[in-house]
């Protein structure tokens, strides 16, 4: 028999993050600080109102772009929050969560042997989303020395001729890194000036500490070049509702559009009801989690202190990136044994690029009685290799 497999998909490795879940999932008194997900309930008004659409019967098809109401409240939100207009009848789709959204702007956007420049670490779908869509992933390599942000000097050594786009992968996972406005209007000037387009990953932008978020989009002569890309998983704790939003200049969305009407018809229609009440009265939802995001990043960050893990103070969602060099162990073997001796698992900093070495994704999307048991555990397993135990 021919080999059924399709060569590019069997080189794409699968996702580094998955098999500690796999033994956590089997181990009894576990406790995982891996997964990016929100502990907080959907705020119930937001499930009330996909109860209420389901008692409605309306479980039907929406138009492929999403519910005309709710790309409204998607425009108005752009507009309220970060200060960018977009027309809701040809500059704004929903998705199935922000993942479809990067996979759709990435096949739209791109020919074969496109370079697509991923600052790493970052979410793990970019790489493979732009080998899948045809293109050459160029890494950029952030560090902890520039707080893992995006410096114009790194950008500007890896445009070559044959660069298309640039992925922005702030608020950043996994490092809670952010860029504020002064930083991206110098990346901007550089976008400009050599002609690229961005791929803006905006899920946490309502998950930010240290200030206001800022949108590339926003700023001058970038909304056309920008497919802004955020979502409801995070900043509304829907995760399982599996619905974003991409907004784009109408040349693009139309046919990312296109790929989205044969692969997918529509985002689910309970979900986008829903989605309509979280933008027009979430604010204060968002607000409450927030602060309570805040406190045990802090928390975290006061922990780690104390057991001599240096780590960089992140200003974006709900993650920390301690540094474990200093134990001559890679992230992976660290990991490994943390899990098995401590029954606590973390994500290896590999998981989101090879400059993750020697870090570790600890999130504190977690409730504070989980993250006190699970550092208390850290502790002891620190103390242990330092000796002290």
């Amino acid at each position: 028999m021919r080999n059924p497999l399709s060569d590019r998909i069997v080189t794409i490795p699968p996702s580094g993050i998955r098999k500690f879940f796999d033994i956590v999932s089997e181990m009894k008194d576990a406790i995982s600080l891996g997964v990016g997900e929100p502990d907080f309930d959907t705020p119930w008004h937001i499930r009330e109102e996909g109860i209420y659409s389901l008692e409605k019967g309306r479980t039907f098809y929406t138009s492929n772009a999403g519910l005309k109401e709710l790309k409204v409240e998607i425009c108005s939100y752009l507009n309220r929050r970060f200060g960018v207009f977009y027309d809701p009848d040809h500059e704004v789709m929903v998705t199935v969560g922000g993942s479809e959204a990067i996979d759709v702007a990435l096949r739209a956007m791109l020919d074969p042997g496109d370079e697509v420049l991923i600052p790493q670490p970052s979410y793990v779908s970019y790489v493979p989303c732009t080998i899948l869509a045809n293109g050459v992933p160029v890494i950029i390599e952030l560090e902890e020395k520039d707080e893992f942000k995006l410096t114009p000097e790194k950008l500007l050594e890896k445009i070559t001729p044959k660069t298309k786009v640039l992925v922005l992968p702030f608020p950043n996972n996994p490092t809670g890194a952010v860029m504020v406005k002064e930083e991206l209007e110098k990346i901007a000037e550089i976008v400009v000036e050599k002609d690229l387009f961005i791929i803006s990953d905006e899920i946490y932008a309502e998950l930010t500490y240290g200030g206001e978020h800022t949108t590339i989009a926003a700023l001058p002569g970038m909304k056309e070049r920008t497919v802004l890309i955020n979502g409801f998983s995070k900043s509304y704790a829907m995760t399982g509702w599996r619905l974003g939003y991409a907004a784009a200049p109408r040349l693009i969305l139309e046919q990312m559009l296109k790929i989205h009407q044969f692969a997918i018809m529509c985002a689910p229609t309970t979900s986008q009801y829903a989605a309509i009440a979280a933008l027009r009265d979430g604010d204060k939802d968002v607000q409450a989690m927030r602060e309570s995001y805040d406190q045990r990043r802090r928390y975290l960050k006061h922990a780690f202190e104390e057991m001599g893990l240096e780590c960089f103070e992140p200003y974006g969602a709900f993650y920390m990136f301690p540094s474990i060099k200093r134990f001559g162990m890679t992230s992976d073997e660290f990991a490994t044994r943390l899990l098995r001796e401590e029954k606590v698992a973390v994500v290896p900093g590999t998981a989101f690029g090879d400059c993750g070495e020697g870090f570790l994704r600890v999130s504190y999307a977690y409730s504070l009685k989980n993250l006190k048991e699970a550092l208390s555990r850290i502790s002891r397993f620190v103390n242990k290799l330092d000796g002290k135990a």
